[in-house]
């Protein structure tokens, strides 16, 4: 609030990302927090901590406000930190003080905790009472940062995504709905939550998402998903069936997990592996890196890394158990062409196709990335996307195909020599 009036740009948020707090803590800046900050960006507080003697509290608290009131005399307003009412387990937060009325005898201040907080008033006693933090019988405490401002410069805390006020807020939001016995571990762009063991869900939560998440951006994006994601991981499908009932409302149509964008989740029995997940995740970075994708392309590189790996360093889809009946359906011949499939709207492709629309999307994906062309259709299409919606023309070109109806034809030749496992 003082430096915007000081005619710096900068919000709460700017200000605790400068902190350095965790967000995986669930709170915002303490004291100590505040005092680093203001410090680094120029500030100086002066004496912040005041031992008060609870017996000789009336005395030391009127020194203390003197002390407040000659620098509000000089033009400088106060970060006080005080006890947000009565009762002991009143919580602790600061308030603004740029003035003092002594025909009311009011403090002015500014309440940042609320809506219209600008230009509160209290009575000065209200104010001392409030004042000092009785952590024990036999001492309380005063802090006061002054706002004495000497040379001020504010680092650039804009980035790519979400700060680190963000995910703090989403966690505070996230931690009252999450049962008992769950572990939350801020995996960033995701929040991963689980019922196995905290040492189990912190190891999924770095061996596998960061792990997918860091090798998948390396590959195609460059922005996190819209939204804070919340992956949770059950331990088995009871647990799975009965937190999604219990947490969402939602009755599983997978025993292996789903994406709820309502919620912002991806809700994971996780008990069968982790293919499910990468899948999801997938989507979650498609949503905002490719909005427009169709279904067929959306689902055929989720699907593409469900059975996946490391290969010279990079991410690689592997052949998986969608490969059995994508063969039977070419023996059958009931695939639809490549210009049908890619022509499908949303609900053609996952509600009337005549054949398996996701192994034949994946195992398309799976030729362009054996054929290192996979990236180079992505960035492609994504570029072409309003001349080629369908994104026909454009894997026209990558493959070099003029017809293909004859690449089709030795495409499925190539996928019935294919082997899983």
């Amino acid at each position: 609030m003082y430096l915007q009036k000081l005619g710096h740009k900068i919000s709460q948020d700017d200000i605790f990302n400068l902190s350095g707090v965790d967000p995986a803590l669930c709170r915002g800046c303490v004291a100590r927090d505040m005092e680093r900050v203001l410090r680094q960006v120029g500030f100086k507080p002066g004496r912040v901590w005041h031992k008060i003697d609870p017996n000789k509290s009336r005395t030391q608290l009127e020194m203390q406000w003197d002390l407040l009131l000659s620098d509000l005399s000089n033009g400088l307003p106060s970060i006080v930190c005080t006890r947000y009412g009565d009762g002991a387990k009143s919580s602790e937060h600061f308030r603004l003080v740029l003035g003092y009325d002594p025909n009311s005898d009011e403090v002015i201040y500014h309440e940042p905790a609320e809506s219209n907080g600008a230009y509160r008033r209290m009575e000065r006693i209200r104010f001392l009472e409030l004042w000092p933090l009785k952590h024990s019988k036999s001492e309380w405490l005063a802090v006061r940062m002054t706002l004495k401002a000497g040379r001020i410069s504010l680092p650039n805390t804009a980035g790519i995504g979400f700060s680190n006020a963000d995910y703090a807020r989403h966690l505070m939001e996230l931690k009252p709905r999450v049962p008992g016995g769950f572990t939350i571990v801020l995996e960033k762009p995701f929040v991963v939550v689980g019922d196995e063991t905290p040492t189990m869900v912190e190891r999924r939560a770095k061996q596998t998402v960061r792990w997918f998440v860091d090798h998948i951006r390396d590959l195609y994006f460059d922005k996190d998903p819209p939204a804070v994601y919340d992956i949770w991981l059950f331990k088995d499908d009871k647990s799975y069936r009965k937190h999604a009932k219990e947490l969402f409302n939602d009755n599983p149509h997978t025993p292996f997990g789903y994406c709820s964008d309502s919620h912002r989740a991806l809700i994971m029995n996780i008990d069968t592996g982790g293919g499910t997940l990468c899948h999801e995740i997938v989507h979650a970075f498609i949503a905002s890196n490719f909005p427009a994708c169709p279904a067929w392309f959306n689902e055929g590189l989720a699907s593409l890394y469900e059975q996946c790996g490391s290969r010279n360093g990079r991410l690689v889809g592997f052949t998986n158990w969608r490969l059995a009946g994508l063969q039977k359906e070419i023996r059958a011949g009931t695939l639809l062409s490549f210009k049908d499939l890619l022509s499908t709207t949303t609900h053609q492709f996952y509600n009337t196709a005549k054949g398996d629309n996701y192994a034949q999307a994946r195992y398309l994906c799976y030729y362009l990335q054996e054929k290192n062309l996979l990236v180079r259709f992505y960035n492609a299409y994504r570029r072409s996307f309003k001349k080629d919606p369908s994104g026909y023309e454009t894997l026209r070109r990558i493959l070099g195909a003029d017809d293909l109806k004859q690449f089709q034809k030795d495409w499925r030749k190539w996928v019935l020599k294919l082997r899983f496992p």
